[in-house]
């Protein structure tokens, strides 16, 4: 759905804080799991606390990245109506635990993760995996493209900013489908930073090199995360482009019945995140970008991003809950 007109959004103001609880239920739920080593039990009280709190929210909101498509999961699947019915049509991306297994090490970078954009305005793909290439902003367009080599992109990245490539640091997951992209990058005298888990905190650290050290991103990681970094990239800037692995005749159906015809299209930032986003996430466990949850013996304190792509916008709320009831 297109803006009003005169540019003003669908997506009330108050929403944007109204998204912060949403992060801020499921993180606190997971947060109680941390260490415990199970990934499934920890995703779990996150998605049924995320489904709560956004089921309280004023709006008619369809999920278009979520926890499997319906015959795989019982709640937040893609395709899943929530809100109260009553307020604007949005499309949700959500990933109520981005990085259960960092989760269950009680590692770094742990969040709850989610989008909301005016109807029609996020990727509506099926759950496979995509393809990724991302950095942050100030950079000319097409710096980066899913048509070069990771070798091209790292150079274009080093030329842009005016360094040697000795001086350019990648973020890649450390899976075994990357060993050969791991070798060609550690070939350019590049360095690497390999993680685990949790790519959308992994795209979001390339716009803000200086703190993170982190120039670009790339790999192929899930699609939720990419449609969710993208929807941050959009209300804090930076380029990547997507392309899903639809690597399968099933895989391609699949897409299909969403309106996906061509399977290797390469979907540029906007395509992926259009129109007025709000994005918000909330630290699980501790990391670069923010804080995990804490429990002291009277508040639970929460560290929540919460950003707006029409007014460029980006709060930090340090929260502090006394109400220890609201958690249950």
């Amino acid at each position: 759905m297109a803006s009003k007109p005169g540019g003003e959004s669908s997506l009330d103001r108050i929403l944007t804080l109204e998204i912060v609880r949403v992060t801020e239920r499921a993180a606190v739920a997971a947060a109680r799991l941390r260490g415990r080593g199970d990934e499934k039990e920890a995703d779990q009280v996150a998605v049924d606390a995320m489904r709560q709190e956004l089921n309280r929210l004023p709006i008619n909101g369809r999920v278009v990245i979520g926890e499997g498509e319906r015959d795989e999961a019982p709640m937040l699947y893609i395709g899943e109506e929530v809100g109260t019915g009553n307020g604007p049509e949005v499309d949700i991306a959500l990933d109520p635990l981005e990085g259960t297994t960092i989760c269950a090490k009680n590692l770094p970078n742990s969040l709850a993760v989610i989008a909301v954009a005016e109807k029609d305005s996020l990727l509506y793909a099926p759950d496979v995996y995509m393809e990724k290439v991302a950095i942050g902003p100030g950079f000319p367009d097409g710096t980066v493209t899913l048509n070069a080599s990771p070798t091209e992109n790292i150079k274009a990245v080093a030329d842009a900013k005016g360094v040697s490539i000795p001086d350019v640091t990648a973020c890649i997951l450390d899976r075994p489908r990357h060993a050969r992209m791991i070798e060609e990058v550690r070939a350019t005298g590049a360095a690497i930073r390999l993680i685990g888990d949790g790519d959308v905190a992994g795209v979001i650290h390339t716009t803000n090199p200086d703190e993170t050290g982190i120039d670009i991103y790339m790999g192929i990681g899930g699609a939720p995360e990419g449609v969710l970094a993208a929807a941050a990239l959009r209300c804090i800037g930076g380029q990547m482009q997507g392309r899903l692995q639809l690597n399968t005749e099933e895989k391609i159906a699949r897409a299909r019945t969403m309106g996906i015809e061509d399977p290797s299209k390469i979907y540029s930032l906007e395509e992926m995140a259009s129109g007025d986003v709000v994005f918000a996430a909330t630290g699980v466990t501790d990391g670069n970008m923010l804080g995990g949850v804490r429990f002291t013996r009277d508040a639970i304190v929460t560290h929540t991003v919460v950003m707006r792509s029409s007014s460029l916008t980006v709060r930090e709320i340090k929260a502090r809950h006394q109400d220890l009831g609201k958690f249950d």
